[in-house]
């Protein structure tokens, strides 16, 4: 007789009493502590109270079935237990995509957890297994149904993978099995202009070391080379070009060509050692990848090309065809750290033409690197750049100083009074890690040209660059807006702070929706993947209005999604929100802390639940009534019929596909309306591939109620193609003219960037911090802040060239780097 069960729930005391007997003693000390009051303490998770119409929910719903000893079984459960005595579940959303026919494909993550009895780290090598996938579709009644594509775990590596492995003889157990050598898991996706998904990367899974016959050692992950295609005609899966380095949580970027450049991940997640190129040991990735479309194959873009950058990087495409990245990624906390991970606080773009990178800023702060010389600072730094005996002194001067005395650099604005918007924005500077980086509106300016790129970012955990952590353990409330005003080459940058969210945020899924807002759903308390098991659940979505830039408490969800949460902006305007895949509770079994204030534990959530905004419950929606189902970039016209005379705006939004909060294809595009005649619309496209690279759309039409609502349609489906009589290279801003004089900073320059204030007011002179330094570990009290001498708006500009002529003098006489790394990994691994 089959057995069917749910997760158990310990009892609270074996619980708690199992969860800090299988730590070190510090994390212990941090279990007990934790344990010791409740999981509401840091930023709550409680619902703010409503204002108005919030939304709201559905009730959750999951596939029906599990197939077990080669049978589906209908159950309501997540789980049952097979003949073998293991665990069998249903999947649950960790990675999502929108198909062009409005369904949903969408991949498992960390399959096989629920099988470990003692511990992670040492049985997950030998229980884990290749991740499944499913495709999901919902009727008009929202009625749904899946399919499993073939095969189901995506086919990478049938044979077993060839793994990267430190150890020898009896010890190396890598080959031991194949069954989870090309899991799906922490691969990045991205859409191809045709429709079909590619997922980059991946996961295998092996234990090193280990001994053979013993199903316990040391688990590893190490990232894949593959590519695989997802063909949602045919719902199967089928191998590409392999990349030269196996990358581990990357992250994807379609080109204006619709090529696709990858960045990051990293090859061996807990012992990133490789003795054969000791320079790459102990950080991330830092090669550059570029996929030619037409000959499925992957190409190495050069030594200038390499950059230091977080896992799953948040990067974006810029009107001008370079690719922004935004200062933000996966703070894998314990792991995932770098010893060059300082060089994570500097946005940056990446030119695709010159296979080149240019430095713009600080992250959140108005140091306009660019501006002081300093645009090929990430460049200079990288170790694999310069020779052996070129380390000591670069790094040294750059980060060794500003750990010793992280203020030593800024000395002459710490005279001036701080308050407490100042403040706010130092911690919510730099490397923002474990949340989204929203790509708002592209809007054209006067003249019909893509200029000004923003990009939202909120909640979080702040940067610990001088700590053994790329990011904290707190999640913050704080929210920003970064801007990249682009002129051809030319480019610019600033960030000013919005209103708040209501609570701090862990891990939270942004959605950029239809009526220009964001949204913002699930997540946690606190950094579940420092204290697994230990973090409270955010239940309550949020709301960014983008004329006012603040933030408003929506309807809660049913269900808790803390770790591997999703959501997707659905054809009709809803949101599909699901996921919820946590890593075992304080890395050993699954064990629920639910009763103690804790997020629910009891495995992986195969559920789904659909958020309703208020807009979409409005008898007045506009309806469009024609449409075209295919547009070229060539600049040309095009109308749309509607049911209303008052539409006043037109907007294209990318088909969603995300894992890890991240999707660097998203966008939205405002188009020009040149006519408006009774229900015909007549909008002009761009000429710029860059500004709409080809791929799958959804059509949405909008107006402004008189309530002040804007309220859009439900959208159509377009193909954007590009225009084969109008051949681009991977670049595109010759085809927009040069920016309106009203988009430039008004104030001019660094000056003008450092006194801007931003909506929500602010000091007229914020900190600025050593490139280096990074989040609080680098930021005064707030009484030396306040207690500084009168203000010194007149001296702002050589303050700030002053705590930047540091760094330039480090750059222009650094003919010494990173020697004493050389010698620590020659000393670890011996000469390769």
């Amino acid at each position: 007789m089959r057995v069917e069960k749910n997760y158990m729930r310990l009892p609270l005391a074996s619980a708690m009493a199992l969860a800090i007997a299988g730590t070190t003693p510090a994390y212990a000390g941090l279990l007990g502590g934790l344990l010791g009051g409740d999981g509401k303490s840091a930023g709550d998770g409680q619902p703010s109270a409503v204002t108005g119409d919030g939304g709201f929910f559905s009730e959750p719903f999951a596939e029906p079935t599990i197939q077990v000893d080669g049978e589906q079984v209908a159950t309501s459960d997540r789980c049952i237990v097979d003949a073998g005595g293991d665990l069998q579940c249903k999947p649950a959303a960790g990675t999502i995509a929108v198909l062009g026919d409005g369904r949903f494909v969408y991949l498992n993550a960390l399959e096989g957890t629920e099988n470990v009895e003692l511990a992670v780290i040492a049985q997950f090598g030998e229980v884990s297994v290749n991740d499944q996938s499913r495709v999901m579709t919902l009727d008009e009644n929202d009625q749904p149904s899946w399919i499993k594509p073939t095969p189901n775990d995506g086919g990478a590596n049938p044979d077993g993978n060839d793994s990267t492995t430190l150890t020898g003889g009896l010890l190396d157990t890598a080959d031991n099995t194949d069954k989870n050598d090309g899991a799906l898991f922490c691969a990045d996706v991205v859409f191809l202009p045709d429709g079909r998904m590619m997922a980059v990367g991946g996961t295998d899974y092996y234990t090193e070391p280990g001994v053979d016959g013993l199903p316990v050692g040391v688990v590893e992950l190490e990232g894949l080379k593959s590519s695989r295609i997802f063909d949602p005609e045919t719902n199967t899966w089928s191998q590409s070009g392999d990349m030269q380095y196996g990358r581990w949580y990357p992250s994807l970027v379609s080109l204006a060509n619709s090529d696709v450049f990858v960045a990051s991940g990293v090859t061996k997640l807990l012992k990133p050692v490789y003795p054969e190129d000791p320079l790459q040991s102990g950080r991330n990735v830092a090669q550059t990848e570029t996929y030619d479309i037409d000959s499925g194959t992957w190409s190495n873009n050069g030594s200038a090309a390499q950059r230091s950058l977080p896992l799953f990087p948040r990067m974006h495409l810029l009107p001008n065809g370079h690719v922004f990245y935004n200062a933000g990624g996966q703070a894998f906390n314990p792991f995932g750290q770098a010893y060059d991970q300082a060089l994570w606080n500097i946005v940056g773009t990446y030119n695709p033409e010159s296979k080149q990178w240019t430095d713009l800023g600080y992250a959140g702060l108005p140091l306009r690197l660019n501006e002081l010389g300093l645009d090929a600072l990430s460049t200079t730094l990288n170790p694999t750049n310069i020779n052996p005996d070129q380390v000591e002194r670069l790094l040294g001067d750059l980060v060794g100083k500003t750990l010793d005395d992280p203020t030593a650099a800024i000395g002459q604005l710490l005279e001036t009074p701080v308050d407490d918007r100042a403040l706010e924005r130092a911690i919510g500077s730099g490397m923002r890690g474990s949340t989204f980086s929203i790509q708002l509106p592209l809007r054209p300016d006067s003249n019909g040209g893509y200029h000004k790129s923003e990009f939202l970012t909120a909640g979080g955990v702040p940067t610990y660059v001088t700590a053994g952590s790329p990011g904290g353990y707190l999640p913050i409330s704080s929210s920003r807006i970064d801007t990249v005003t682009t002129n051809g080459d030319e480019m610019a940058y600033e960030s000013r702070l919005t209103g708040s969210l209501n609570q701090p945020r862990w891990y939270g899924s942004g959605v950029a929706m239809p009526d220009n807002s964001v949204m913002v759903f699930s997540g946690g308390t606190r950094d579940g993947v420092v204290a697994t098991g230990l973090e409270g659940a955010i239940i309550q979505s949020e709301r960014f209005d983008l004329e006012t830039e603040t933030w408003k408490p929506m309807a809660s969800a049913h269900r808790e999604r803390t770790y591997h949460n999703t959501a997707v902006l659905m054809t009709d305007g809803r949101v599909l929100v699901g996921g919820h895949s946590p890593i075992n509770t304080a890395y050993l079994s699954f064990i629920n802390l639910d009763e103690l204030g804790f997020a629910d534990y009891a495995g992986r959530d195969p559920s789904f639940e659909i958020y309703t905004p208020p807009y979409a419950t409005r008898d007045d929606r506009p309806m469009i009534e024609q449409a075209p189902v295919a547009l070229l970039t060539n600049g040309g016209e095009f109308d749309i019929r509607t049911d209303r005379s008052d539409i006043d705006q037109v907007m294209l939004v990318r088909r969603k596909a995300t894992t890890h909060l991240v999707d660097g294809d998203q966008r939205s595009v405002v188009l020009p309306i040149i006519d408006r005649r009774n229900d015909k619309v007549t909008v002009k496209m761009t000429a710029n591939r860059a500004v709409l690279p080809a791929g799958q759309y959804m059509l949405f039409v909008s107006y402004k109620a008189d309530d002040g609502m804007r309220v859009p349609s439900e959208s159509t489906p377009v193909s954007v193609l590009a225009d084969p009589g109008n051949p681009q290279g991977p670049l595109a801003q010759q085809l927009d003219p040069a920016p309106q004089e009203d988009d430039s900073d008004s104030n001019g320059g660094l000056l003008g960037g450092l006194l801007n204030s931003g909506n929500n007011g602010g000091s007229l002179l914020d900190p600025i911090f050593d490139l280096s330094s990074g989040g609080i570990s680098a930021v005064p009290t707030l009484g030396q802040l306040r207690d500084g001498t009168p203000q010194l708006l007149t001296e702002a500009g050589v303050a700030i060239e002053g705590g930047a002529s540091v760094l330039k003098q480090t750059v222009d006489g650094a003919p010494v780097a990173l020697q004493g790394l050389v010698i620590d990994f020659t000393n670890l691994v011996g000469n390769p």
